[in-house]
């Protein structure tokens, strides 16, 4: 190719190049005169899943008495620490109750000598840990099968999470956890477990995850609603630009305007990775301390309303003219 053509091909290169950078923009609503130059900068980024949950014992132990009979005394309340083999309440058997009920009839002397003489049943803890459910009063009556306390060793996070998302879900993955009750105070923790059985509610999918605490606030109680944030990965110098630099090109791709020959703008493709309050990760094309251009978004209304024979006239109290609830952004981008 002689140098007359190469320099012809080179100038059809440039002006091809040009023509893309102003159809673009035109078809992004930017022109030369709106664009604003703006340096890509650094920061952090987490790609997420978001879900809800609800705060449950680790181990749930069921406290019932050895035989049936009656509560005599009940030595601890919810939110008692006890030890395994700690005698938590009394109760008397059938028999003992019946006896002590005549004998209180007789008199207090006569309700003394069968106390001392017909021993009452100890209900003793088989777990350590807090007691989170008291159940029975004294003087109720219970059998065997009957739930007097309910012992948990520690409060976990049980997260549902659905099955599009439980593939990025990763043991000893970090997680954040507020309370609806207190939605202002964040614990943090991290995925001991994933379930294996999923649930199906109304034809959704989801897995259970357990999360344990690094320290269970004391605000915590059982069955409390969770909404849980597991941190799938984590970028501390991520590459961002703002959200409005990026938009699709003709293929689908994803573009940016960049300074090019003489201070032109010219669109690079580029890769983007997470989004998050306004800005996009770029995973390649472009290097801190480059420069981007973004277009100032002006709200756009809705004009095909008014074509409608349905619509409502411009009088029409209470609406502006050619208004409605469709209104749009322009070219889909938003206002910086």
């Amino acid at each position: 190719m002689s140098r007359k053509m190469k320099w012809m091909a080179a100038s059809a290169g440039a002006v091809v190049i040009a023509l893309v950078a102003v159809i673009w923009m035109i078809r992004g609503g930017a022109t030369a005169e709106n664009l604003r130059a703006v340096p890509v900068t650094v920061g952090q980024v987490e790609d997420t899943v978001e879900t809800t949950g609800s705060v449950e014992p680790l181990t749930r132990i069921v406290v019932s008495p050895p035989i049936a009979g009656r509560i005599e005394d009940l030595l601890v309340e919810e939110g008692d620490r006890v030890k395994a083999g700690d005698v938590v309440a009394w109760m008397s058997s059938a028999d003992r109750a019946a006896i002590l009920d005549a004998a209180r009839v007789q008199g207090p002397d006569e309700l003394k000598t069968w106390e001392a003489s017909y021993r009452p049943t100890s209900i003793v803890a088989p777990y350590s840990g807090v007691v989170i459910l008291s159940s029975v009063v004294v003087g109720q009556s219970v059998t065997t099968s009957s739930v007097v306390y309910a012992i948990s060793d520690e409060l976990i996070v049980v997260a549902a999470v659905d099955e599009s998302d439980i593939g990025r879900v990763k043991v000893g993955m970090p997680a954040r956890v507020t309370l609806d009750a207190y939605p202002d105070r964040v614990a943090v923790g991290k995925v001991v477990r994933i379930l294996y059985e999923g649930k199906n509610v109304s034809n959704v999918i989801t897995y259970g995850v357990k999360i344990k605490l690094d320290h269970v606030p004391y605000y915590y109680r059982s069955q409390m609603s969770a909404n849980v944030v597991l941190v799938t990965s984590k970028d501390e110098k991520a590459v961002l630009v703002p959200e409005s630099a990026v938009r699709p090109g003709r293929r689908g791709e994803s573009m940016v305007l960049v300074p090019g020959p003489k201070g032109r703008p010219v669109p690079r493709p580029v890769t983007t990775g997470v989004e998050l309050d306004g800005r996009v990760q770029i995973t390649s094309g472009l290097e801190p301390g480059d420069t981007v251009y973004i277009t100032p978004r002006r709200y756009s209304r809705q004009r095909g309303i008014q074509g409608s024979p349905l619509a409502p006239g411009r009088g029409e109290p209470g609406r502006a003219p050619g208004g409605g609830s469709g209104g749009r952004r322009g070219g889909g981008y938003p206002d910086h």
